[in-house]
């Protein structure tokens, strides 16, 4: 096992030594692309056996995909609960990629049954205005998909996610190659947006795109 593979459980405990219930992880995935959502999940594991039930549970970049396909199915079967969240393309121009991503992570929460009264972010910024009262106690924790194994699980529930949306959305708008690069701007992506200009799930407010928006 890598010496730095670390997430644990350590945070969700000294949480609930404090009082709280039901704490979830959150993280989002799709904040760098051109293309596609923003998507958010939300995990809470019933306790600490289950949230290190699998030795490979970790941040969703460290991982293949294959890994986080088997991981997105370990997740989903033995989570207390969770929620997954999606804010287009035309929201994130209106109001920003770090707003959208906030937004997407408080939509997640708020489909957990029961709802969290403590939310640990990934990150160094906090959902709490995206929050409707009385708002759970918010917890942003800087790398918290490595150090955290319900941030973890949320990593991966988002990523896996939002990569089946843009295989999907790559039938719809197979010239830019959406299912390959998922809307990231790889050299192949930009050279597509160049030559056909945006489709609808572009980001219209993105360099790379909004040069092509005529």
């Amino acid at each position: 096992m890598p010496a730095d593979w670390g997430p644990t459980y350590d945070e969700e405990l000294r949480c609930a030594a404090l009082g709280y219930i039901t704490i979830a992880g959150v993280d989002e995935a799709g904040r760098g692309p051109l293309a596609g959502p923003v998507v958010a999940a939300a995990v809470v594991f019933p306790d600490a056996e289950a949230a290190a039930s699998d030795p490979l549970l970790t941040d969703s970049k460290k991982l293949t995909p294959r890994q986080r396909e088997r991981l997105y199915d370990h997740v989903v079967a033995t989570a207390a609960s969770y929620g997954v969240a999606r804010v287009d393309a035309d929201e994130i121009d209106r109001i920003n990629i770090l707003q959208a991503s906030l937004a997407a992570m408080a939509r997640a929460t708020a489909q957990l049954t029961p709802l969290a009264d403590c939310v640990l972010v990934d990150g160094n910024h906090s959902p709490a205005h995206h929050f409707p009262a009385p708002q759970p106690h918010i917890l942003p924790i800087i790398k918290g998909d490595g150090l955290c194994l319900s941030i973890a699980a949320a990593s991966i529930i988002a990523k896996v996610t939002r990569d089946r949306l843009m295989v999907e959305y790559d039938a719809t708008y197979p010239e830019y190659g959406f299912a390959g690069h998922k809307g990231y701007p790889s050299q192949a992506h930009r050279a597509a947006v160049a030559e056909h200009g945006p489709c609808p799930i572009h980001r219209r407010s993105f360099r790379g795109v909004k040069e092509h928006c005529g």
